[in-house]
């Protein structure tokens, strides 16, 4: 799954422009540069492949997402729809932004369903946080209605979707604003990076000001930049965007490689009647990062993670049990336990977050396997871990 798949001398040449000029801060020292500015080419490369009128690089996909909200005006007391299914990144920047999350169920193509948002809105809905979960786009032909009748702002999180589009149209500009992550574990990695994106003009200029501590980049004197707006450090170094910006110009290489071998596992697995497949409204749209398949039952996807540890069977991951992608897990969420007093704690949480019941969210969670989709597997590689797949799911199904 990591972008570090088809890692070597591209990246290692863009490192090397920046250390051999010294200059590994993104703005100004123009006369260090030689003309290399690692971040804004990350940007350009991020506008062309999306399609989207800005991109701006920021330290990873968390203050990627923190940046969209603050930009599309979403802060203090405001309610904010959230899918319990998402990396707790995504609920952390609400409640660091002083906004309230509400969560709503999820359907099986893993994101939060038209459904899901209407049940859970209330007079003080003022945005929905959609995360395009596990590789592909959510149902937007069913969600923007929802978003359009109710005059509610749409924040995307796409931090593990770059490289998704919903009918033509990237992830992350059927809203406001947009965020990727360019973490280890993503299509392309930076290590450590993420970028924003919108094509609202006012948006961009707000999150280029919000993630350098206000500062508005006019002039080339970086001690006497005007500040219009507090912010605070989200900034990516050249060596991180640097990194990224080589791994950008991969990813289509990456993507027709995954989506080769997500098709060739998904047939290879499909002989197995009893298995059903994630249900994508665009197919054609998907980044190919990962097989998402269901079990009959919780307690038959359980064993069958059991058996594939038991066997050194890699590459799956069971977001019931694990610590960081559902709510199940989110202790500290649940007693909103934090270092110091937080806007919700004034507020209150607009939910009983110990007594949520979404289960349809936790009924599809409970039987999904999802499997990491790696663009350098060999024919005979996959032959191999299908085959021991095949093998454990049957008995264990019997």
């Amino acid at each position: 799954m990591p972008g570090m798949e088809l890692f070597g001398a591209e990246e290692r040449k863009e490192v090397m422009d920046v250390l051999e000029t010294g200059a590994l801060f993104r703005y100004n020292h123009e006369e260090m540069r030689q003309g290399h500015w690692k971040a804004r080419e990350l940007e350009e490369e991020v506008e062309i492949f999306t399609g989207a009128k800005f991109a701006h690089a920021v330290s990873s996909g968390s203050t990627a997402v923190a940046t969209a909200l603050a930009a599309a005006g979403i802060g203090h007391g405001d309610e904010v729809i959230v899918p319990p299914f998402t990396y707790i990144a995504t609920i952390e920047a609400v409640i660091f932004a002083g906004a309230l999350p509400v969560f709503a169920e999820i359907d099986e193509n893993l994101c939060l369903s038209a459904e899901g948002i209407e049940k859970a809105l209330t007079p003080k809905t003022k945005a929905v946080l959609l995360v395009h979960m596990v590789g592909a786009a959510a149902d937007m032909d069913a969600i923007m209605p929802v978003i359009n009748k109710h005059k509610l702002t749409l924040v995307e999180d796409a931090g593990q979707a770059l490289g998704a589009f919903y009918k033509g149209k990237s992830v992350g500009l059927f809203g406001k604003t947009g965020a990727f992550s360019f973490d280890f574990f993503k299509i392309t990695t930076a290590g450590e990076g993420g970028l924003f994106i919108t094509n609202d003009e006012k948006a961009y200029k707000l999150a280029d000001n919000f993630s350098d501590h206000g500062h508005d980049h006019v002039g080339n004197n970086r001690g006497m930049e005007k500040h219009p707006i507090l912010g605070f450090n989200y900034r990516i170094s050249e060596l991180h965007a640097a990194v990224g910006l080589a791994q950008m110009r991969k990813i289509n290489e990456l993507r027709d490689k995954k989506r080769a071998n997500k098709a060739y596992m998904k047939a290879k697995l499909s002989q197995i009647t009893e298995l059903t497949f994630r249900p994508m409204p665009d197919p054609d749209g998907d980044s190919g990062t990962f097989l998402n398949f269901f079990l009959p039952t919780t307690e038959m996807a359980k064993k069958v993670m059991k058996e594939f540890a038991n066997h050194d069977v890699g590459g799956c991951n069971y977001w019931y049990t694990n610590m960081y992608h559902f709510i199940n897990q989110w202790e500290h969420l649940k007693k909103l336990r934090s270092a110091a007093p937080l806007a919700i704690h004034h507020f209150g949480a607009p939910q009983d977050y110990n007594k949520l019941e979404l289960p349809k969210s936790q009924e599809v969670i409970g039987r999904l396997i999802s499997l990491g989709v790696r663009a350098t597997w060999t024919e005979e590689e996959m032959d191999k871990q299908a085959d021991e797949m095949i093998q454990i799911i049957k008995r264990v199904i019997g």
